[in-house]
């Protein structure tokens, strides 16, 4: 069935039918932006409905909490001082916390770690988009001290989105000078703690080098695929001028969002390398321009990289439409802004790994169940045409998670979104994204984070756990956020744990099983 305005759950639609239209008048999506303070001592939430008694463990998150200095604000959403929060779950009760990270004076926004949080070893490390990331204490949130990633391995960054191997593995892509001081980007790869107990950080090397579609100006890159034996980079039109991006680190005030900028002609390369041999495949995929910023799944199937991906059409710079002006303005000018800026969509290509050139001009894919193409041209390019997923009119799936622990790499059945509406997060959604169903989580006035997947220990289908989302809900009642327990199943509620105060916007994060 459908989902109306105020239904809190619940139901499925037709493949790429848009949601019914929900308004926000009252404007509650603003209590994101606002600048809040950070606690002395964990508090105890208020849970209503039944915690898992397996559930036990620490949901990790990151985002900005401080939107200004004195009367000096910030620009744009991703200026804003780093604040790291924790929801404990023992025993059937939640207690929530949060800590800015201690040592960020306001100078090097380089430690700015607002974006997500990940495994190295036995540490965990917070962390943006530069070379820098924080190791951190789980436990009381504080900051243990910066790495400088450059030092170990040769990136001038790594994106917020590694990999993780069930073995512990980490697998990163970072923008660096390559031969003849052109740009270029490395995989990089962190083994997992070996029996020296040697920090793996300090065993960090490059596996492969991707080239670049610019030798001076390297595209951004905030995520990359990865299978078990392919890895897969997607360069997009939208830009870095290195020269800004370095230096506007050192200095304050600096503006972030003018280090980017857009090459409207050369649409959107896909480069493929094979991970065990560490060896490029000089296959050139192109396609029409678009921005990235998160993959949802990449596996293969016989001869081909299926390459699952949130989308935004068109070589503009999403986050040009992210100043925090824009995001704070009333609904309907946050509406006309919205319908300004590239459209979302979830779009799946199929990436051919044998080529013929007898099959010029022809469709290369073969398999079945995808309208996704591949054609062969005869200057050896091979244009791609996706498949789309889901499709809204300024309605994105975005923040994807899977069951990444069992899925990642592989085929899978199930993603699970942040869904946006106008860039309000205002829902949350799974799909089945081979038959296309959707289940949806909505309730008035609620704005949700990211969804966490956790599985159930004993788990023996793909869907069988909860999903976890900061939910911030200004309008409902006294207690203005609380931490949303899903079934992963049909995205009912099973629980809640509210708090007395309010949380501002996280990115990404992590569950930490005790």
């Amino acid at each position: 069935m459908l989902l109306f305005p105020g239904t809190k759950l619940i139901g499925s639609y037709a493949p790429l039918k848009p949601l019914l239209p929900v308004e926000h008048p009252a404007g509650g999506y603003k209590k994101l932006f606002e600048t809040v303070e950070e606690l002395s001592s964990p508090i105890t939430a208020h849970v209503t409905g039944r915690i898992p008694v397996w559930l036990r463990g620490s949901l990790l998150r990151c985002g900005p909490g401080l939107f200004e200095v004195g009367s000096e604000p910030f620009y744009h959403l991703f200026d804003g001082q780093a604040l790291l929060h924790k929801f404990d779950f023992k025993e059937g009760h939640v207690t929530y916390y949060r800590r800015f990270f201690s040592y960020f004076k306001g100078v090097e926004i380089t430690d700015n770690a607002l974006v997500n949080v990940y495994p190295v070893g036995e540490d965990f490390y917070a962390c943006t988009e530069t070379n820098f990331i924080t190791k951190i204490n789980t436990e009381n949130l504080e900051t243990i001290k910066k790495v400088d990633v450059s030092k170990y391995v040769s990136v001038n960054g790594v994106t917020a989105h590694p990999h993780i191997e069930n073995d512990g593995t980490v697998y990163n892509i970072g923008n660096c000078f390559g031969k003849n001081f052109s740009l270029a980007y490395n995989i990089v790869r962190i083994p997992p703690l070996q029996a020296d107990k040697k920090d793996p950080m300090t065993k960090c090397e490059v596996v492969v080098q991707f080239p670049c579609s610019d030798r001076f100006k390297p595209s951004y890159v905030h995520s990359f695929g990865l299978t078990p034996n392919y890895i897969v980079f997607v360069e997009t039109p939208v830009k870095i001028n290195l020269l800004k991006f370095l230096s506007s680190w050192s200095l304050w005030g600096a503006n972030y969002m003018d280090c980017f900028e857009s090459n409207e002609n050369m649409g959107v390369w896909m480069h493929v390398a094979d991970k065990k041999k560490g060896k490029y495949l000089d296959i050139k995929y192109r396609t029409s321009p678009f921005n990235l910023f998160h993959h949802i799944n990449t596996y293969e199937d016989n001869g081909f990289l299926v390459v699952d991906l949130c989308t935004w059409k068109g070589y503009e710079f999403v986050y040009n439409y992210l100043y925090l002006a824009n995001l704070r303005e009333n609904w309907e000018e946050v509406k006309k802004n919205a319908q300004k800026a590239p459209q979302p969509e979830v779009r799946r290509y199929v990436l051919p790994l044998n080529i013929e050139k007898a099959d010029t001009g022809k469709n290369l894919i073969t398999l079945p169940n995808t309208t996704a193409t591949a054609v062969l041209h005869s200057d050896e390019t091979i244009w791609l045409e996706p498949e789309v997923i889901f499709s809204g009119p300024r309605q994105a799936f975005e923040f994807p998670q899977i069951n990444y622990t069992k899925y990642s790499g592989k085929p899978y059945t199930y993603a699970y979104g942040l869904g946006l509406n106008h860039f309000v997060p205002d829902r949350l959604c799974k799909m089945n994204v081979k038959t296309r169903e959707t289940w949806v989580w909505q309730e008035p006035d609620a704005y949700p984070s990211e969804p966490i997947f956790v599985s159930h220990p004993d788990a023996l289908e793909e869907d069988d756990g909860v999903v976890l989302s900061i939910v911030i809900s200004p309008g409902s009642g006294p207690k203005p956020a609380y931490l949303l327990i899903l079934s992963a199943k049909d995205m009912s509620e099973v629980a809640r744990a509210e708090v007395e105060i309010n949380i501002p916007v996280t990115f990404h994060g992590l569950f930490k099983r005790a």
